[in-house]
């Protein structure tokens, strides 16, 4: 089945000036981009705050200086908008492999393989546009089973998602322009009444053509997924891929994994010409029905290891579904690092012990478990507990920074310190007795307190934050990390924060 995302970028023009002008002006203010027709400067793009006002393109300057005098005005440039929006349309490879630039304001991207990689499709949507709007750029997104139904939805309508197979229902109330149809033939549909989509799909379909031509029902149908409608993927020149095409389609599991070997050892050969490692490889497989399937592995560390990228697709290839059969293969080095030859120690000649090499057991752990579950601790320089420790990858290199010995810390840390009800039997002691989980403890050994302050320079509500620390050892035998956050007197709280082993 497919899933295409439209990426639609309304105000591309000026979104891309105001990042690349250093006398753009703020987002608050309007801004338009011009252009000449004729004899007449008309707007070319404008922004959103230049739309508020009634701006938009078509509009000639001097009408528009008059509606807003203190107008900020930038000459179009059709061409470098063209080639940013390129430039865009590649850093969306994150996503997939197979991309392609919706000229002039947008991108397809076919996620069908991918979109379990981020989560769901709902979080690939919104991690999508939430870079985009960091970046400085507005963006609106939809995926559904066809690009004319995504296009249509992410510029017409309120829905993100459309379920597979829901494209008639989804498009039936937009406006007729949702078809990408010329502006001539919109505005014909109007004079005869028709306003939405719905109306033009309950039309004769002979009756339709003789009047408006076969792009409207070309357009409806690509849009419902009854005529196809493919896309040329964007493939930098540069980005290394290998390409299997085969006589007959294929299926079977023993295949694909024969397939996939041939493709690394290819892709590898190419690889250590050019001294460069994988660090991300994406394999796109091609169905006779034209939908694609794609698989993608991450590596720790550069790599050209051709049977160890091989055992990487082995453990992904469960999940492609070879429909009716596959009719090509693509596998692509989306993201690649420098990796140069390394001397081998000769024997008797190297003293030292040799470096053990983690890389190639954790992409097998990220492959199969997913790259977040697979990390190491690092050490933090903070004097909040649960500040002084941060996941990294597993491989990121070490920081320098170590815990200090002789601080004592339990093993476990409880997040968030979960509160409990203390006996204390003089103002700041340590507690002779507490209640945590419904359980009563009674303290045979007490140690502290160890004060430890709030870091006021992250935000003013740490100012005032203090804690006592006490290492605490039950009649049972077990051992608690407590603290009140603040001076007995003031009628404090306690909490258990870690448990030492």
């Amino acid at each position: 089945m497919r899933r295409v995302v439209s990426l639609f970028l309304p105000t591309w023009p000026t979104d891309r000036y105001r990042k690349n002008a250093s006398d753009a002006p703020p987002r608050d203010k309007p801004l338009v981009t011009a252009t000449t027709e004729g004899p007449r400067r008309v707007i070319a793009s404008a922004d959103e705050a230049a739309r508020a006002l009634a701006l938009r393109p078509g509009l000639t300057i001097a009408h528009a200086q008059a509606v807003v005098p203190e107008l900020h005005i930038a000459e179009a440039t059709p061409e470098d908008d063209a080639e940013g929006l390129a430039r865009l349309a590649t850093w969306c490879m994150r996503y997939s492999p197979l991309i392609a630039v919706d000229r002039p304001d947008g991108v397809w991207i076919e996620v069908a393989g991918s979109a379990h990689l981020f989560g769901g499709e709902e979080a690939l949507l919104s991690d999508l546009t939430r870079r985009l709007r960091r970046a400085g750029v507005r963006a609106r997104a939809a995926i559904a089973d066809t690009p004319g139904t995504a296009w249509a939805v992410a510029r017409h309508g309120a829905e993100r998602i459309i379920v597979p197979g829901g494209m008639a229902a989804a498009i039936a109330e937009l406006p007729v322009a949702a078809l990408r149809l010329p502006a001539a033939t919109v505005d014909a549909l109007h004079r005869l009444g028709v306003e939405r989509v719905g109306q033009v799909a309950a039309m004769p379909s002979a009756p339709l053509t003789r009047r408006f031509g076969a792009d409207v029902r070309r357009r409806l149908d690509q849009a419902l997924g009854h005529a196809p409608e493919p896309f040329d993927a964007l493939m930098p020149p540069e980005v290394i891929r290998r390409r299997l095409s085969f006589a007959e389609p294929i299926g079977a599991r023993e295949d694909l994994s024969r397939v996939v070997a041939r493709l690394c050892v290819d892709l590898c050969g190419e690889l250590a010409a050019k001294a460069l490692g994988a660090r991300r490889l994406d394999l796109v497989f091609g169905r006779v029905d034209r939908a694609a399937q794609a698989v993608q592995v991450k590596t720790a560390r550069p790599n050209r290891d051709a049977a160890h990228l091989a055992r990487l697709f082995g453990d992904r290839l469960d999940i492609i579904d070879p429909g009716f059969g596959i009719e090509h293969a693509l596998l692509i080095a989306s993201r690649v690092e420098p990796l140069t030859p390394k001397q081998t120690s000769a024997r008797g000649l190297d003293r030292g012990e040799p470096e053990t090499d983690l890389g190639n057991l954790v992409d097998r752990l990220a492959t199969r478990l997913g790259e977040a579950q697979v990390y190491r601790q690092a050490p933090v320089e903070s004097d909040l507990p649960e500040r002084c420790v941060a996941k990294v990858p597993a491989l990121a290199p070490a920081a320098g920074l170590t815990w200090p010995a002789a601080l004592k810390r339990p093993t476990r840390l409880l997040d968030p310190p979960e509160p409990i009800e203390v006996e204390a039997l003089v103002p700041d002691y340590p507690p002779a007795a507490f209640v945590w989980r419904r359980v009563r403890r009674r303290v045979v050994r007490a140690d502290g307190p160890e004060r430890v302050f709030g870091e006021w320079w992250r935000t003013d509500d740490e100012r005032s934050v203090s804690r006592d620390y006490y290492r605490l050892e039950a009649a049972d035998g077990s051992r608690y990390w407590v603290f009140r956050d603040g001076p007995a007197v003031e009628g404090v709280r306690w909490f258990l924060h870690g448990l030492f082993a």
